[in-house]
C-alpha cells in the first residue's frame, strides 16, 4: 500500500465517520496540509469515490457534506483489506523476531552457568 494509498483510506474512514468535517479539520486529523487535503479530495471526486454537496454550517458560512458513493464505499474496503493484510504479515514478521529473541537470551542464559566468568570478546576491550 503507498503513502498515497494510506491518505486515501484515512479520508475515506473520515469522511464516512464525519461527512460534514471541513478540510481543514480533516488536514489536521491526517497530519497533512490543507493543499494537500484538497488535492487528495478533488482526486476522490474525480474518481467518483466521494460526491459532494453545499450545506450551510452556521449562519452564512457553506461548507461542503462529503458522501462516500458505492465505488468509494467499495475502495474503502479494499484499501483496508490490503492495509489489514499488510500488518498482520508485520504481526507475524515481529513475532518471529520476539520469538528468535527469547531462543537467544535462553541458550545465552544456559551457557553461562552461575559462578561461571563470561569470555571477553576478544575485538573489544574491557
Amino acid at each position: 500500500m503507498t503513502p498515497r494509498e494510506q491518505a486515501q483510506l484515512r479520508i475515506l474512514k473520515n469522511l464516512e465517520d464525519s461527512p460534514g468535517i471541513s478540510q481543514r479539520v480533516l488536514a489536521e486529523r491526517l497530519g497533512i496540509s490543507l493543499g494537500k487535503t484538497n488535492y487528495l479530495l478533488k482526486a476522490l471526486l474525480e474518481k467518483g469515490l466521494i460526491k459532494a454537496g453545499n450545506f450551510r454550517r452556521s449562519g452564512s458560512k457553506l461548507g461542503y457534506l462529503y458522501l462516500l458513493t458505492p465505488q468509494g464505499i467499495e475502495q474503502k474496503l479494499s484499501l483496508t483489506r490490503a492495509y489489514l493484510a499488510r500488518k498482520e504479515a508485520e504481526y507475524e514478521a515481529l513475532r518471529a523476531e520476539i520469538a528468535a529473541l527469547h531462543v537467544e537470551l535462553s541458550t545465552a542464559a544456559d551457557s553461562h552457568a552461575p559462578g561461571e566468568k563470561s569470555i571477553q570478546n576478544p575485538v573489544t576491550k574491557p
